[in-house]
Protein backbone atom coordinates (compact mmCIF):
# COMPACT_ATOMS: atom_id res chain seq x y z
CA UNK A 1 0.00 0.00 0.00
CA UNK A 2 2.96 2.14 0.45
CA UNK A 3 2.13 3.20 -3.29
CA UNK A 4 -0.49 4.75 -2.29
CA UNK A 5 0.78 7.91 -0.40
CA UNK A 6 0.67 10.46 -3.85
CA UNK A 7 -2.88 9.15 -5.02
CA UNK A 8 -3.51 10.50 -0.97
CA UNK A 9 -1.94 13.47 -0.87
CA UNK A 10 -4.83 15.68 -1.91
CA UNK A 11 -2.84 18.83 -0.47
CA UNK A 12 -0.13 18.07 -3.24
CA UNK A 13 -2.27 18.65 -6.05
CA UNK A 14 -1.56 21.19 -8.25
CA UNK A 15 -4.22 21.55 -10.65
CA UNK A 16 -7.30 19.91 -12.50
CA UNK A 17 -5.12 17.63 -13.94
CA UNK A 18 -3.42 15.98 -11.26
CA UNK A 19 -7.10 14.98 -10.09
CA UNK A 20 -7.17 13.46 -13.62
CA UNK A 21 -4.05 11.67 -13.08
CA UNK A 22 -5.45 10.29 -9.77
CA UNK A 23 -6.19 11.29 -6.36
CA UNK A 24 -7.97 9.19 -3.30
CA UNK A 25 -10.06 11.39 -1.31
CA UNK A 26 -10.81 10.39 2.21
CA UNK A 27 -14.12 11.81 3.46
CA UNK A 28 -15.81 11.73 6.93
CA UNK A 29 -19.11 10.97 5.57
CA UNK A 30 -22.02 12.99 7.25
CA UNK A 31 -25.08 11.34 9.06
CA UNK A 32 -27.99 10.99 6.61
CA UNK A 33 -25.94 11.16 3.32
CA UNK A 34 -25.63 8.30 0.92
CA UNK A 35 -22.36 7.06 -0.28
CA UNK A 36 -23.81 8.62 -4.09
CA UNK A 37 -24.70 12.05 -2.35
CA UNK A 38 -20.84 12.16 -1.30
CA UNK A 39 -19.48 11.45 -4.51
CA UNK A 40 -21.94 13.69 -6.36
CA UNK A 41 -20.99 16.56 -4.34
CA UNK A 42 -17.22 16.10 -4.62
CA UNK A 43 -17.82 15.90 -8.66
CA UNK A 44 -19.84 19.45 -7.89
CA UNK A 45 -17.31 20.99 -5.80
CA UNK A 46 -14.20 20.33 -8.65
CA UNK A 47 -16.40 21.72 -11.10
CA UNK A 48 -16.81 24.66 -9.36
CA UNK A 49 -13.46 25.02 -8.19
CA UNK A 50 -11.21 23.90 -10.81
CA UNK A 51 -13.29 23.91 -13.84
CA UNK A 52 -13.37 19.95 -14.69
CA UNK A 53 -16.29 19.44 -16.05
CA UNK A 54 -16.73 15.35 -16.00
CA UNK A 55 -14.17 13.28 -14.38
CA UNK A 56 -14.62 9.88 -13.16
CA UNK A 57 -15.50 9.07 -9.55
CA UNK A 58 -16.35 6.32 -7.12
CA UNK A 59 -16.34 4.96 -3.83
CA UNK A 60 -14.61 1.80 -2.38
CA UNK A 61 -17.50 0.70 -0.56
CA UNK A 62 -20.75 1.77 0.21
CA UNK A 63 -21.72 3.47 3.84
CA UNK A 64 -25.86 3.30 4.45
CA UNK A 65 -26.96 6.73 5.56
CA UNK A 66 -27.60 6.34 8.78
CA UNK A 67 -24.16 5.51 9.19
CA UNK A 68 -21.09 8.07 9.30
CA UNK A 69 -17.08 8.24 9.06
CA UNK A 70 -14.53 6.63 6.37
CA UNK A 71 -15.48 6.65 3.13
CA UNK A 72 -12.61 6.21 0.14
CA UNK A 73 -13.05 8.35 -2.89
CA UNK A 74 -11.25 7.29 -5.87
CA UNK A 75 -10.67 10.37 -8.68
CA UNK A 76 -9.17 10.44 -12.18
CA UNK A 77 -7.16 7.49 -13.14
CA UNK A 78 -7.12 6.26 -9.41
CA UNK A 79 -10.37 5.05 -10.03
CA UNK A 80 -9.16 1.68 -10.97
CA UNK A 81 -7.61 0.93 -7.81
CA UNK A 82 -11.59 0.57 -6.41
CA UNK A 83 -12.02 -3.22 -6.24
CA UNK A 84 -8.52 -3.50 -4.29
CA UNK A 85 -9.51 -0.86 -1.71
CA UNK A 86 -13.07 -2.16 -1.75
CA UNK A 87 -11.46 -5.73 -0.72
CA UNK A 88 -10.04 -4.76 2.50
CA UNK A 89 -11.15 -5.48 5.91
CA UNK A 90 -13.13 -2.82 7.46
CA UNK A 91 -13.23 -1.56 11.19
CA UNK A 92 -16.41 0.11 13.11
CA UNK A 93 -17.92 1.07 16.03
CA UNK A 94 -21.34 0.21 16.48
CA UNK A 95 -24.14 1.19 19.29
CA UNK A 96 -26.05 -2.05 19.33
CA UNK A 97 -29.62 -1.64 21.41
CA UNK A 98 -31.54 -4.98 23.06
CA UNK A 99 -35.03 -4.92 22.93
CA UNK A 100 -36.47 -4.09 19.61
CA UNK A 101 -35.96 -5.25 16.33
CA UNK A 102 -36.46 -3.77 13.06
CA UNK A 103 -37.29 -5.11 9.15
CA UNK A 104 -34.14 -3.06 8.42
CA UNK A 105 -32.13 -4.09 11.19
CA UNK A 106 -31.54 -0.16 12.43
CA UNK A 107 -33.44 2.53 12.68
CA UNK A 108 -34.35 3.49 9.11
CA UNK A 109 -37.36 1.57 10.06
CA UNK A 110 -39.94 1.14 12.50
CA UNK A 111 -39.87 -0.93 15.55
CA UNK A 112 -41.55 -4.37 14.30
CA UNK A 113 -41.37 -6.19 17.44
CA UNK A 114 -40.28 -5.20 21.05
CA UNK A 115 -38.23 -7.69 24.02
CA UNK A 116 -37.11 -7.94 28.15
CA UNK A 117 -33.66 -7.28 28.32
CA UNK A 118 -33.71 -7.06 32.55
CA UNK A 119 -31.52 -10.58 31.89
CA UNK A 120 -29.04 -9.10 29.95
CA UNK A 121 -25.54 -8.29 31.44
CA UNK A 122 -22.41 -7.13 30.30
CA UNK A 123 -20.94 -10.27 30.70
CA UNK A 124 -23.73 -12.08 28.59
CA UNK A 125 -22.82 -9.50 25.82
CA UNK A 126 -18.92 -10.42 25.40
CA UNK A 127 -19.47 -13.82 26.21
CA UNK A 128 -22.07 -13.72 23.00
CA UNK A 129 -19.83 -11.76 20.57
CA UNK A 130 -16.80 -14.47 20.98
CA UNK A 131 -19.38 -16.40 19.49
CA UNK A 132 -19.49 -14.81 16.34
CA UNK A 133 -15.56 -13.82 15.84
CA UNK A 134 -14.19 -15.93 13.30
CA UNK A 135 -15.91 -16.86 9.97
CA UNK A 136 -19.24 -16.82 9.53
CA UNK A 137 -22.29 -17.34 7.24
CA UNK A 138 -24.35 -14.23 7.59
CA UNK A 139 -27.94 -13.44 5.93
CA UNK A 140 -27.93 -9.96 4.76
CA UNK A 141 -31.41 -7.57 5.80
CA UNK A 142 -33.80 -7.08 3.04
CA UNK A 143 -33.55 -3.42 3.07
CA UNK A 144 -29.77 -4.22 1.73
CA UNK A 145 -28.60 -3.45 -2.04
CA UNK A 146 -28.08 -7.23 -2.28
CA UNK A 147 -29.68 -8.79 -4.97
CA UNK A 148 -32.19 -11.66 -4.59
CA UNK A 149 -34.59 -12.96 -7.30
CA UNK A 150 -33.40 -11.03 -9.66
CA UNK A 151 -33.84 -7.57 -7.56
CA UNK A 152 -32.12 -5.30 -4.70
CA UNK A 153 -33.37 -6.55 -1.50
CA UNK A 154 -34.43 -3.29 -0.61
CA UNK A 155 -37.01 -3.22 -3.82
CA UNK A 156 -38.78 -5.73 -2.64
CA UNK A 157 -39.00 -4.46 0.86
CA UNK A 158 -40.20 -1.21 -0.07
CA UNK A 159 -42.63 -3.09 -3.11
CA UNK A 160 -44.45 -5.05 0.17
CA UNK A 161 -42.44 -8.11 0.12
CA UNK A 162 -40.31 -8.13 3.26
CA UNK A 163 -40.27 -12.03 3.36
CA UNK A 164 -38.03 -12.51 -0.12
CA UNK A 165 -35.20 -14.80 0.92
CA UNK A 166 -31.92 -13.35 0.95
CA UNK A 167 -28.72 -14.86 -0.16
CA UNK A 168 -26.39 -16.02 2.71
CA UNK A 169 -23.23 -14.78 2.31
CA UNK A 170 -19.45 -15.68 4.20
CA UNK A 171 -17.82 -12.72 6.08
CA UNK A 172 -15.00 -12.96 8.85
CA UNK A 173 -15.18 -11.37 12.28
CA UNK A 174 -11.51 -10.77 13.30
CA UNK A 175 -11.99 -8.49 16.22
CA UNK A 176 -15.09 -7.80 18.48
CA UNK A 177 -14.32 -5.73 21.43
CA UNK A 178 -16.67 -4.49 23.94
CA UNK A 179 -16.17 -0.56 24.26
CA UNK A 180 -18.96 -0.12 26.56
CA UNK A 181 -23.02 -1.41 27.67
CA UNK A 182 -24.83 0.97 29.32
CA UNK A 183 -28.05 -0.89 29.66
CA UNK A 184 -29.59 -1.71 26.89
CA UNK A 185 -26.79 -0.15 24.77
CA UNK A 186 -23.66 -2.07 23.56
CA UNK A 187 -20.82 -0.34 21.78
CA UNK A 188 -18.88 -2.50 20.00
CA UNK A 189 -15.69 -2.18 18.17
CA UNK A 190 -15.73 -4.59 15.14
CA UNK A 191 -12.96 -5.84 12.63
CA UNK A 192 -13.79 -7.68 9.67
CA UNK A 193 -14.15 -8.68 6.17
CA UNK A 194 -15.44 -6.79 3.44
CA UNK A 195 -19.22 -7.28 2.29
CA UNK A 196 -20.08 -7.45 5.97
CA UNK A 197 -23.25 -6.00 7.47
CA UNK A 198 -23.21 -4.85 10.80
CA UNK A 199 -26.83 -4.38 10.97
CA UNK A 200 -26.55 -8.04 10.37
CA UNK A 201 -24.81 -9.08 13.07
CA UNK A 202 -26.68 -6.58 15.78
CA UNK A 203 -29.88 -8.36 14.52
CA UNK A 204 -28.03 -11.90 14.89
CA UNK A 205 -26.35 -10.55 18.29
CA UNK A 206 -29.87 -10.06 19.82
CA UNK A 207 -31.40 -13.58 18.67
CA UNK A 208 -28.33 -15.08 20.51
CA UNK A 209 -29.48 -12.79 23.72
CA UNK A 210 -33.01 -13.99 23.50
CA UNK A 211 -34.15 -10.47 23.46
CA UNK A 212 -33.95 -8.36 19.94
CA UNK A 213 -31.19 -6.23 18.97
CA UNK A 214 -30.66 -3.32 16.32
CA UNK A 215 -28.30 -1.27 15.01
CA UNK A 216 -28.76 2.03 16.67
CA UNK A 217 -25.71 4.10 15.59
CA UNK A 218 -22.43 2.66 13.13
CA UNK A 219 -19.29 4.92 12.47
CA UNK A 220 -16.51 3.47 9.74
CA UNK A 221 -13.03 4.32 11.11
CA UNK A 222 -11.06 2.25 8.79
CA UNK A 223 -10.80 0.67 5.69
CA UNK A 224 -7.35 -1.46 5.55
CA UNK A 225 -4.71 0.93 6.45
CA UNK A 226 -6.86 4.39 6.14
CA UNK A 227 -8.32 5.58 8.74
CA UNK A 228 -11.02 8.10 9.43
CA UNK A 229 -8.60 10.27 11.45
CA UNK A 230 -7.00 11.52 8.21
CA UNK A 231 -10.65 12.09 6.64
CA UNK A 232 -11.86 15.55 5.41
CA UNK A 233 -15.04 16.74 6.31
CA UNK A 234 -16.27 18.98 3.05
CA UNK A 235 -15.42 22.49 4.43
CA UNK A 236 -11.59 21.58 4.46
CA UNK A 237 -11.98 20.02 1.33
CA UNK A 238 -13.01 23.06 -0.21
CA UNK A 239 -10.77 25.17 1.16
CA UNK A 240 -7.71 22.65 -0.35
CA UNK A 241 -9.69 23.39 -3.95
CA UNK A 242 -10.09 27.16 -3.34
CA UNK A 243 -6.19 26.81 -2.72
CA UNK A 244 -5.44 24.99 -5.86
CA UNK A 245 -7.10 27.24 -7.91
CA UNK A 246 -5.63 30.47 -6.42
CA UNK A 247 -2.09 29.36 -6.98
CA UNK A 248 -2.56 27.85 -10.60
Amino acid sequence: MEDLVKELDVRQAKSAEDFKEGRILLIDKPLTWSSFDVVNKVRIMLRANLGIRKIKTGHAGTLDPLATGLLVLCIGKATKRINELMGLDKEYVADITFGAETPSYDLETEFSETFETGHITKEKVEQSLKDFLGVQTQTPPVFSAVRAEGRRGYQHARSGNGDVEMPPRIVEFFELELLSFNHPVATVRIKCSKGTYIRSLAHDLGLALDCGAHLSSLRRTANGVLRVDAAMSFDYFNEVLKEIRTNA
